[in-house]
């Protein structure tokens, strides 16, 4: 029988053990960290209220700037955890898409164009931790 604690010390090291070379993991990180910067940045432009009009244009009300804005805040967070990087960029990537199936038919459309190299380097940062997200997983499954 596998107790909680040992549990725990399993799993992390199944992540340890995903970790990338050391150029590979280098550049992920130089790449997680300018993404988390860019979302803090959409995050808290959403939630200071600088894109009011934007979400009155696309008719989907207030309450979904503050959503987004604290998922960007949130996919900031998991790029800069070690263990959810991998996971925290996939579900950006998704987020990105969504972010682009949304504008394309407003006024916004232009945007489109900005979120396809930030949905890109999302997904590549995701292939680039995947071993570690599929690490996680099998952690969560214990």
């Amino acid at each position: 029988m596998i107790t909680t604690t040992a549990g725990v010390t399993v799993a992390r090291l199944a992540i340890r053990a995903a970790r990338p070379r050391r150029l590979t993991s280098t550049l992920l990180w130089a790449a997680q960290i300018l993404l988390a910067l860019l979302f803090v940045y959409f995050g808290l432009a959403k939630l200071t209220g600088g894109l009011v009009q934007e979400f009155a244009d696309i008719g989907a009300g207030q309450w979904l700037r503050y959503f987004s804005g604290t998922a960007e805040l949130a996919g900031a967070i998991g790029l800069l955890t070690p263990w959810l990087a991998g996971l925290a960029a996939a579900v950006m990537a998704g987020a990105s898409i969504i972010n682009a199936t949304v504008l394309h038919n407003t006024t916004y459309g232009g945007l489109v164009w900005m979120t396809a190299p930030l949905c890109a380097a999302c997904v590549l940062l995701a292939y680039g931790r995947r071993q570690q997200i599929k690490a996680l997983a099998a952690a969560v499954r214990r």
